[in-house]
């Protein structure tokens, strides 16, 4: 029998679902529990193709627009990304029961865009168009209100209408360092700019970040285990690859692995973005484990215990599910 290469797996912690995905996975996994199929859920809960596929097979379906859905007392609910105003206020016009998995962090964001908007500011968002969080978060304000940077080229040409009333927030998911010279680069042309009192970047975004960091200039190659849809997945390809790691590749799933560009690997980095499964990890993990003799050491760079509340109408039936 042929003896097959060592390989050293590097697996980085914190990877995988954060507090705010666990907890959209929930609201919708126990609204089937309490209401019974179908629940109807406005965009994908989370951007994990697995995920979606599975509550889909348990009953959940997916639309992008509340017009899709027909005249239904069943449950609908808001992704975690978070919605316009105008998407709670249709659900209402229409008599809608609706449940809301917007992640906190999220919502925090929300609700900061909001104060400086009372408070006279005009508001800079620093974000990816068109990305889910980011029409949600311009939606809580009226059209104008937020204007949208995605680069440091961006801020260098921004124009405001008063340089001593500006405020910026940014979308939960960014990579850490772009976002940093985004936001000094903003600073440094209107030092009176207003930012918030916590950073926006989730605490889960930033530790996976932190991690990836922290192993990829010790492997040879990085799979970091997520959907492409994924912002804070793709954040992480990103972040391997500045931190020194030429190969780094995104992967919904084992099947989809370029076996090409692992050959001659001595050492692997593996992560997982926040909306994907632990199952897909060890997946992943196991067709290594086909194809080389792995050692696996898991590197902690932070410990994550955070948890958030589902909505009161779900915590009967949460808790007697977990009983």
């Amino acid at each position: 029998m042929e003896k097959r290469p060592q390989l050293d797996i590097l697996l980085c912690a914190p990877r995988g679902f954060c507090a705010g995905v666990d907890r959209a996975i929930q609201i919708v996994e126990l609204a089937l529990e309490k209401y019974g199929a179908p629940v109807y859920v406005r965009h994908a809960i989370v951007h994990n193709k697995y995920v979606v596929d599975g509550l889909r097979d348990k009953g959940a379906i997916f639309v992008e627009e509340l017009s899709e859905i027909p005249e239904t007392e069943a449950p609908v609910v808001f992704s975690a990304h978070g919605v316009p105003k105008s998407v709670p206020a249709d659900a209402k016009s229409r008599n809608m029961f609706f449940l809301d998995a917007t992640c906190p962090l999220v919502s925090k964001v929300h609700v900061e865009a909001q104060r400086h908007f009372a408070e006279g500011h005009e508001i800079v968002l620093i974000g990816h168009k068109g990305h889910p969080e980011v029409v949600g978060t311009m939606g809580q304000l009226p059209v104008g209100a937020i204007t949208l940077i995605e680069t440091v080229a961006d801020a260098m040409v921004f124009e405001p209408r008063d340089p001593d009333t500006l405020a910026f927030v940014t979308q939960t998911t960014l990579s850490v360092d772009d976002t940093r010279e985004i936001v000094n680069a903003l600073k440094e042309r209107f030092p009176a700019i207003n930012g918030p009192h916590k950073e926006d970047i989730c605490y889960a975004t930033t530790n996976r970040q932190e991690a990836i960091k922290a192993v990829a200039p010790e492997v040879d190659a990085m799979i970091v285990v997520g959907s492409p849809n994924s912002s804070n997945s793709l954040r992480l390809v990103e972040v391997a690859e500045r931190a020194g790691c030429k190969v780094s590749m995104l992967v919904d799933r084992a099947s989809e692995i370029d076996w090409a560009r692992f050959e001659g690997i001595r050492t692997l980095g593996v992560s997982a973005g926040a909306s994907a499964p632990e199952k897909l990890v060890d997946e992943v993990i196991e067709a290594f484990a086909q194809r080389y003799d792995i050692k696996v050491e898991a590197r902690v760079t932070a410990k994550e215990n955070i948890a958030f509340n589902i909505p009161r109408e779900l915590r009967a039936i949460e808790a007697a599910v977990t009983q």
